[in-house]
């Protein structure tokens, strides 16, 4: 496989992090990598697995009391914008196996401690995406089909099922790229930066931002491998995130270290 590029580029002018460039092919050793640490501290990350799927069920459920479950697919979709914060413990439990330290569920939950005021920040910046993403999704398709309509499920699969649905489709297939392109660039090791450096959330989104601009075609396989993975993982009633969430959660570790010098 190839090897990461020794030279690095500064973030700023002056001391700042630097990123380095990669090979595309390098996301599959990130992969690799998030599988040994998943195999190193299989209860941790196996629990963080279930919990998410359990946080998962209970959000469908309060969904379903509230005659809202219509919101799932455009809840779902957003899903991308939150992974990265609620992988936070999976971070912070590469850090210690590749540290040699001890791993627990107490220190994976504990792992926004280590900077919690900017990993914040970061949660409420996710946090306006995702209901930004909702709001949208919702507009389009109120754009499209009408708002004359009670949202039931079975009328939103039918009206989503339809030939007349493509168009729809197509303009929020686009517009929902183009909202995870800009969240995959601001998040994809800023977090793990945030947990692994005593530094903000400007310089952290500014990092990854640059470490996606520099090395976008290994970025991109790596964004198309998280969608991959993260379908994968709900297309069986939600249940595979048990299992995907964890490993992408600590092949994302494995990234930031790679690309940050």
């Amino acid at each position: 496989m190839s090897q990461v590029d020794s030279g690095a580029v500064p973030v700023f002018y002056g001391d700042s992090p630097r990123v380095r460039r990669i090979p595309v092919d390098r996301p599959w050793a990130w992969l690799s990598a998030g599988w040994r640490d998943m195999i190193a501290a299989p209860a941790v990350s196996l629990t963080y697995g279930l919990l998410i799927l359990a946080i998962t069920y209970a959000l469908l459920l309060v969904l379903w009391q509230f005659e809202s479950f219509w919101l799932v697919l455009p809840m779902t979709s957003g899903f991308f914008f939150l992974a990265p914060l609620l992988a936070t413990g999976l971070y912070e439990t590469s850090r210690r196996v590749q540290a040699g330290e001890p791993v627990s569920l107490g220190a994976a939950f504990s792992a926004f401690k280590r900077n919690p005021t900017q990993i914040s920040y970061m949660g409420v910046l996710l946090g306006l995406f995702h209901l930004g993403w909702i709001r949208i999704a919702l507009l389009i398709f109120a754009l499209f089909f009408g708002l004359g309509f009670t949202p039931s499920w079975d009328t939103i699969i039918a009206k989503l099922t339809a030939a007349s649905a493509i168009p729809f489709w197509a303009v929020g297939t686009v517009v929902g790229a183009l909202f995870a392109a800009l969240v995959f660039a601001i998040s994809a090791v800023s977090i793990p930066m945030l947990v692994d450096r005593d530094t903000n959330m400007f310089v952290a989104v500014a990092t990854s931002f640059t470490a996606v601009r520099l090395n976008w075609p290994a970025m991109t396989l790596w964004a198309a491998l998280i969608v991959a993975f993260t379908a994968f993982g709900i297309i069986p009633a939600f249940l595979g995130l048990a299992v995907t969430m964890p490993l992408i959660g600590h092949a994302t570790w494995h990234a930031y270290k790679d690309v940050v010098e």
